[in-house]
């Protein structure tokens, strides 16, 4: 049942920003977030996303709460900022409608899994490791030795599976084919315009384009100017020149650090 909201003195839009890796921090917070224009009743939403994606999980965690706010009837817009690609893709469509940059780096809709071989590192260092294990596949990955054709085949079935789950959320989001999306699925990147002529978004525009949309798709002023919900706490390292830099060099360590041994809805430049 949608919420009556012409019965409602509350006539405003929220905004949530997901920017950076998506990790279990990202998600607490946007889903605490969500929860905020949930039971404040916003009857519109303005998602801007820029995030190279990340884990797989907690895109899917983000995604399902998008939908019940949809299902409630609120009004969800994606505003594609620099980047939004793979898990932020993800993210993303579970939004109304997207608009994004012609610029915006996007796409990128694949998994992927990595490990380290160090085996031969170890041998020259003279390091050796006595594995007992309850299972031949319980130290799948494990760095001091390389992957068994057993191991890979059984990673290969893991993606395929998540992959499987990626195309289909596209697709439903998207209302297109699985086919159609498996034909640009195979984790190349877009410009926005390129995502265009796809279907993968709807509109090309700034975010002020997007803010705009999402008021005449709920109905309400267009000049009306979002409530920010769910801000990321100031560091006192933004305070010191260049913390832009150490924040990139933050997220490319997060980036890094998440890269080994799970699987990631991530775009890696």
């Amino acid at each position: 049942m949608a919420w009556p909201w012409r019965r409602k003195s509350r006539r405003k839009m929220a905004r949530v920003v997901l920017d950076g890796p998506i990790t279990g921090a990202t998600r607490l917070r946007v889903l605490k977030a969500l929860r905020e224009v949930g039971e404040r009743e916003f009857p519109a939403l303005l998602l801007r996303i820029d995030s190279p994606g990340g884990t797989v999980g907690d895109s899917q965690e983000i995604h399902a709460a998008l939908m019940r706010l949809r299902d409630k009837g609120c009004k969800v817009v994606a505003s594609f900022g620099n980047i939004s690609a793979s898990g932020g893709v993800y993210v993303g469509v579970a939004a109304e409608t997207i608009v994004a940059n012609p610029g915006t780096i996007t796409g990128s809709i694949g998994v992927i899994l990595r490990g380290n071989d160090l085996s031969r590192v170890f041998e020259r260092i003279g390091i050796r490791f006595d594995t007992v294990k309850s299972g031949p596949f319980k130290d799948i990955l494990s760095p001091d030795r390389p992957l068994s054709d057993a191991e890979r085949a059984l990673l290969q079935e893991l993606i395929d599976s998540s992959y499987d789950q990626f195309v289909g959320v596209v697709a439903d989001g998207r209302g297109m084919s699985r086919e159609a999306v498996k034909g640009f699925a195979d984790g190349r990147v877009f410009s926005g315009a390129q995502a265009k002529e796809l279907g993968l978004v709807d509109e090309l525009g700034d975010e002020e384009h997007a803010r705009r949309l999402a008021a005449r798709l709920a109905e309400l002023d267009e000049e009306l100017r979002p409530v920010t919900l769910g801000k990321s706490r100031r560091k006192l390292t933004s305070l010191l020149p260049g913390s832009q830099l150490i924040q990139q060099l933050q997220n490319r360590l997060c980036i890094e650090l998440m890269g080994s041994g799970q699987v990631l809805w991530l775009y890696r430049p």
